[in-house]
């Protein structure tokens, strides 16, 4: 096939790589041309038949990720390896800890369920449940709480400060009782004692 270019060179278009050749030298061409160059089935460039097979295997040719050692082509690796391998490095979204994706769920199952303290209420509240938690809590529940501790402790005529005056009864109770059982017994003890030389001095008089 002849075609006339720009210049108003007659050219031939190769029927082994395709491309336009000046006809006086297209005889020539497409000897050399078939004999050394080899067309790619995948990406149609015309390759040195000696290097086909290297630049098959370096460029087309499946690879194995070299996580997780799954075969797929070339192109999509990349995203594999970002995206989609069991095996890539991911961070827990509660404690940041780094460990391959395939074992996050079992982790953050665990992780999850975790408490921590809520600044703003003073509660325990789940790792999992602490976001959704925050966004809605906003200081009322810590108000309210405080509102209800200042009464309690106007009634008592303690002020309201801190939780001290909550925890007085079950820091002090029990040691007053035990106190109170051990000098009860030491009492009775001395006078079990007290009771039995009265008698014996009676009768020694």
């Amino acid at each position: 096939m002849a075609v006339v270019s720009d210049d108003q060179a007659t050219t031939s278009i190769c029927s082994h790589c395709d491309r336009a050749i000046p006809s006086l030298n297209i005889d020539l061409h497409f000897a050399h041309c078939s004999r050394n160059l080899e067309k790619c089935k995948v990406c149609g460039d015309m390759i040195p038949r000696k290097f086909a097979e290297e630049h098959f295997l370096s460029t087309h040719a499946p690879v194995a990720c070299s996580l997780c050692s799954e075969t797929m082509n070339r192109d999509i690796l990349d995203v594999h390896k970002g995206e989609n391998c069991p095996q890539r490095m991911v961070t827990c979204e509660y404690c940041e800890f780094p460990l391959p994706a395939i074992d996050l769920l079992e982790h953050q199952e665990v992780c999850g369920n975790r408490t921590d303290l809520c600044h703003m209420c003073r509660k325990y509240i789940r790792l999992r449940e602490m976001h959704g938690h925050e966004s809605r809590c906003n200081g009322v529940v810590n108000n309210i709480a405080e509102s209800s501790r200042n009464t309690r402790g106007g009634e008592r005529g303690g002020g309201g400060q801190g939780g001290g005056p909550r925890r007085q009864p079950h820091e002090f109770s029990p040691r007053r009782l035990l106190f109170t059982i051990a000098i009860t017994g030491i009492a009775v003890l001395l006078g079990s004692l007290f009771f039995q030389r009265k008698p014996n001095d009676s009768q020694v008089h």
